[in-house]
């Protein structure tokens, strides 16, 4: 007992001193996090530029990619700061830590230029607004919704639900399919015998009629229209239809238009052919002559 009271003593004026200064570091990183995520997210919605080419929306995603990330690194700076006080508080040097992760920095130099170059790459991706969190894109190949993107590296997930982590280092191409509009582009072939200008007049009544409905007209931008000819196939006309969506929406509207094309042609008569052949028997040409 007398042990215990004696510890109790000697506790006291370290818990009153180091144990007080620890719990107020403690106290402060966390305020310091919780406001600086508030002032970085008002002072991000007044200073960004608004974009005319963008909605509502897309302007949010944005804003909450820069919010995010700012507010990351802030707290990543904060939480490092806060564990040397309390490591000093605690008694032990910190001098000697830094010294040797300067040291290990200096080992590690050569992995480390990765990492600098992903995060050089982060950065201008992010300041030149090349994509957002919520967008559609392709790295090379990989395709994706954007789920979160840090400055080393960017995570997407496919239509099979795979999540892909991309650092920014190796991405030499980005394709945005989600930036301030997209386009429906179908090509869809026709029969040789079919009347062209009656096929333009459907498809252009249907693309018309598409844009009115109630339920689709607030994703099209411009109705699918007729644009041109694209090519004499061995079995069919090629005809390019082309219109213009918001972000997101192409794929949408895309398969609704070629339900409602495939509904129009059938009425009208209009043929999509599937290729043919013509096979000539050389034994059987031998024998007629």
């Amino acid at each position: 007992m007398l042990m215990f009271q004696n510890f109790i003593q000697d506790l006291s004026p370290w818990l009153l001193n180091h144990g007080a200064k620890i719990a107020a570091i403690i106290i402060a990183s966390y305020l310091i996090r919780k406001f600086a995520r508030i002032f970085v997210e008002r002072i991000v919605r007044k200073i960004i530029v608004s974009d005319h080419f963008l909605t509502k929306e897309a302007e949010k995603k944005r804003e909450d990619t820069l919010i995010g990330i700012i507010s990351g690194s802030i707290s990543i700076v904060v939480l490092l700061m806060a564990a040397l006080m309390i490591l000093q508080e605690l008694g032990i040097a910190i001098g000697p830590l830094l010294a040797a992760a300067g040291i290990a920095g200096l080992a590690f130099g050569f992995g480390g230029q990765y990492l600098i170059r992903d995060v050089i790459s982060g950065l201008f991706i992010i300041l030149e607004n090349q994509y957002r969190v919520g967008d559609v894109v392709c790295f090379d190949g990989t395709c994706g919704l954007v789920e979160d993107i840090s400055l080393r590296m960017t995570s997407l997930r496919d239509l099979d639900g795979t999540v892909h982590h991309v650092p920014h280092g190796e991405i030499k191409k980005v394709s945005n399919l989600s930036k301030h509009y997209a386009r429906v582009n179908l090509n869809i072939g026709i029969s040789y015998s079919s009347n062209l200008e009656h096929v333009i007049s459907v498809v252009n009544e249907v693309g018309r009629e598409l844009a009115e409905d109630a339920e689709w007209k607030e994703h099209i931008l411009k109705p699918p229209q007729f644009l041109r000819v694209d090519d004499f196939a061995d079995s069919a006309i090629i005809i390019k239809i082309l219109g213009e969506t918001k972000p997101l929406k192409q794929w949408d509207v895309a398969g609704e238009l070629r339900k409602r094309l495939k509904i129009a042609f059938d009425k009208e008569g209009i043929e999509i052919p599937f290729p043919q052949r013509v096979i000539h028997n050389a034994k059987n040409e031998e024998q007629k002559v």
